[in-house]
């Protein structure tokens, strides 16, 4: 049975729909989720859905390793950022090389890169004139939204979009296409 561990930054439904979808898998399990917001509603999901979940503060993630080290004392074989916003350290990089992956709400490498999450990339997205946005998943290296792409989807973008209306078909491609990325990457592990 292989380990994922997720980290998650906010309201969790992309953590809750990949908890549910290997709830009961025969091959992997999602066994811990990890946020660095105490009031995290991710935090709630998970524990409601039986997943131990967890706070830790920019100490415990930069300086003395414990995030590390919890990963590692979980036998975790694959990290999953889903709405998580800080840079991921060095340290865990090398410890957990091509084993951590993001999802990125746009078609990478447009509209990436620190500060660009959420609302403010849908709102760059419409700004830009584009006629698609989408998701991209990756490989998280030393920058943000900079690493290999594993997988990428396209929605378009209509007239009349406002951030919330492109947000959604943009959510709809993320619980469809996350688990499944997921699920083909823990095959290969």
């Amino acid at each position: 049975m292989k380990h994922i561990a997720i980290l998650a930054s906010g309201t969790g439904t992309n953590a809750e729909n990949i908890i549910r979808y290997f709830s009961n898998d025969k091959k992997a399990k999602v066994t811990l989720v990890l946020s660095n917001k105490p009031q995290a509603m991710v935090l709630e999901r998970a524990a409601a859905l039986g997943v131990d979940a967890f706070f830790f503060d920019r100490d415990q993630f930069y300086n003395t390793g414990e995030v590390l080290m919890m990963l590692r004392r979980r036998e975790t074989d694959l990290v999953v950022l889903a709405g998580f916003l800080w840079l991921v350290p060095v340290e865990l990089i090398h410890a957990f090389r091509g084993r951590i992956i993001n999802i990125h709400p746009a078609l990478l490498p447009q509209f990436g890169g620190k500060g660009m999450y959420g609302e403010k990339v849908h709102r760059a997205v419409l700004e830009s004139g584009c006629t698609e946005s989408g998701i991209t998943i990756h490989y998280v290296n030393e920058y943000y939204d900079a690493g290999d792409i594993i997988f990428q989807a396209r929605c378009p973008v209509l007239p009349g979009d406002d951030a919330d209306t492109l947000a959604q078909r943009v959510h709809a491609l993320e619980y469809e296409h996350f688990p499944k990325v997921i699920s083909q990457l823990i095959s290969n592990l």
